[in-house]
């Protein structure tokens, strides 16, 4: 039998969240020029990782307006490239924060819990929107899908930089969505070095999921075009490799 998609851990967010879908379908109908493509790849339930590009700091929003269902994210505790106008959005939404440059230890116990018990995630791979072109995935996708048996379905974004530019112009930005076909999960075998070779390369095989569904100049190494990928080479490198945010403790969600 096959368990609701509805988030069984913060299931006392889901009428605030099917509100905010509603409100994301005006918005985004207001805003923008929205075409959706592979609409009958999302599954009908969970559990499920939803994974994406990550080019703009409003990318959780197409997700919330574009799935059929409420998904819960894992996301950065702080917002390095977001006015501070939208930070209660994601609060508001009730998200699990990751502290950068620590081991995300409460982030991904809870997320692991709600994918055992079916439900939905939604994860950013690159984990930040510093930069246009597609970046290799931080670990946390893989070792989750590995970890809980959880397939991974890929949406590849485009044109969510343009949007608030466009609207300082009084235009609509054109926003494409593409939703690849489910893969995985994926398993790994041994331990220590061993296991973090196969959730690296696990992570790549992500990312090549969701290259596919963007244009090649915008996949970066991950390109089928030879110079897109030279001129890519050094986008490989993490800006908060040195970082540490914060502490990695449990912060339980607001009701």
């Amino acid at each position: 039998m096959a368990m609701s998609v509805e988030s069984p851990v913060y299931a006392q967010r889901r009428p605030l969240r099917r509100f905010m879908q509603w409100l994301s379908k005006i918005a985004f109908g207001l805003l923008t020029e929205l075409s959706i493509e592979g609409a009958g790849n999302f599954p009908k339930h969970g559990p499920l990782l939803v994974v994406g590009n990550h080019f703009s700091f409003i990318d959780p929003a197409i997700f919330v307006r574009v799935a059929p269902w409420p998904m819960d994210f894992i996301g950065g505790a702080q917002f390095p490239h977001a006015p501070g106008i939208v930070h209660f959005l994601p609060k508001l939404w009730g998200y699990l924060p990751v502290y950068r440059g620590t081991g995300s230890t409460y982030a991904l116990n809870e997320a692991e819990r709600i994918l055992k018990k079916g439900g939905i995630v939604g994860i950013f791979p690159e984990a930040g929107s510093w930069a246009q072109i597609l970046r290799p995935a931080r670990p946390g996708a893989a070792y989750l899908s590995a970890k809980t048996g959880a397939p991974l379905l890929p949406i590849g974004i485009d044109g969510m930089p343009e949007v608030f530019p466009s609207i300082r112009k009084f235009q609509k930005a054109k926003v494409k969505i593409r939703v690849g076909k489910p893969f995985g999960p994926l398993k790994i075998k041994g331990k220590g070095y061993q296991s973090r070779e196969q959730i690296d390369a696990f992570g790549h095989e992500i990312m090549h999921h969701i290259a596919d569904l963007i244009p090649p100049e915008k996949a970066g190494i991950y390109s089928s075009d030879p110079k897109v990928r030279e001129a890519a080479k050094g986008s490989e490198i993490y800006p908060w490799e040195n970082t540490r945010e914060g502490q990695d403790q449990y912060e339980p969600p607001e009701n």
